[in-house]
């Protein structure tokens, strides 16, 4: 845990630690290098991770703020009273750190699909749905979608596992207004999105989004087309039939399904060419998406 004398102290996430600001009106959100897979967050770091998904998501954030409003308030906030005597830094707060409007959630996680794998894959094998819409027949494992699919999930508890849920249970638990927005500025942004990355030589083939209310207005919050959030694919080495090669953490995922680990405690540590290739992953989709 990293404390901020200041500050109130609200939360830590999976990779993200949360501060209260100006009585609770604003939070101040700190990106980690700590790695999350299959809802357990593991006990190797990924160097400078916090800052490639910070920036990521800043680039994002100002890119598509003509098709919705989002949480940031400032990108580079100025921080006093820094306290020396703990792990972090002043100098490494830079790209780490967020000020942002601070929302209500909502309760569930907000997925687009544009390809079929992760968890789509494994419930179309099953059903030849995803999330109780059915698909054509004969697809395979990467297979581009006809259209992009909208698939909520709910948000777990620590250590439990989020669950693929219909849009009208989804609206049970959001409210069917508020889900018909945010089914619809989700497709709207992972058109966007996924059609700007093209030509810059990666695939989108899902992501995931998070909503807040703020003043009652729908915001996007949270973090935004990441490599944490979302699947990179190379475009020049893309094809359906196989799980492709990734710019995201689909390559430790890979890893620990590769040990057989059964994704209870304890979480494994990942091996150093394991940690030194997730960081180059990372970086190269920074580079790819956002660097001119």
């Amino acid at each position: 845990m990293n404390l901020i004398s200041g500050f109130n102290f609200l939360r830590q996430g999976k990779v993200r630690d949360v501060y209260a600001v100006d009585n609770n009106c604003h939070l101040l959100i700190i990106a980690s290098d700590r790695i999350s897979a299959f809802d357990h967050v593991l006990p190797s770091i990924i160097p400078d991770k916090g800052k490639i998904l910070t920036r990521l998501s800043n680039f994002w954030f100002a890119k598509t703020s003509h098709l919705i409003a989002n949480h940031i308030v400032d990108t580079e906030p100025f921080l006093v009273n820094w306290k020396d005597d703990h792990l972090w830094h002043r100098d490494q707060l830079k790209w780490r750190a967020v000020l942002v409007k601070k929302s209500a959630p909502l309760a569930i996680e907000a997925i687009v699909r544009g390809y079929l794998a992760g968890s789509g894959w494994k419930d179309y094998c099953q059903t030849g749905c995803i999330c109780g819409m059915a698909l054509p027949k004969g697809l395979v494992e990467a297979d581009r979608l006809p259209e992009p699919v909208f698939t909520p999930s709910t948000k777990a508890e620590a250590g439990a596992h989020d669950e693929n849920i219909s849009f009208d249970q989804a609206a049970d638990i959001a409210g069917r207004e508020i889900m018909e927005k945010v089914r619809a500025v989700s497709l709207e942004l992972y058109k966007f999105a996924a059609d700007f990355a093209r030509g810059r030589g990666i695939i989108i083939a899902d992501t995931k989004f998070e909503f807040g209310l703020c003043d009652g207005e729908l915001i996007l919050i949270d973090e935004l087309f990441t490599p944490d959030s979302s699947r990179f694919w190379p475009a020049d080495t893309y094809h359906p039939g196989t799980s492709p090669s990734s710019f995201d953490k689909q390559f430790v995922r890979d890893y620990l399904e590769k040990i057989h680990w059964n994704k209870q405690p304890p979480v494994p540590h990942l091996p150093d060419d394991i940690v030194s290739k997730t960081a180059e992953k990372y970086e190269e989709a920074l580079q790819r998406l956002s660097v001119n």
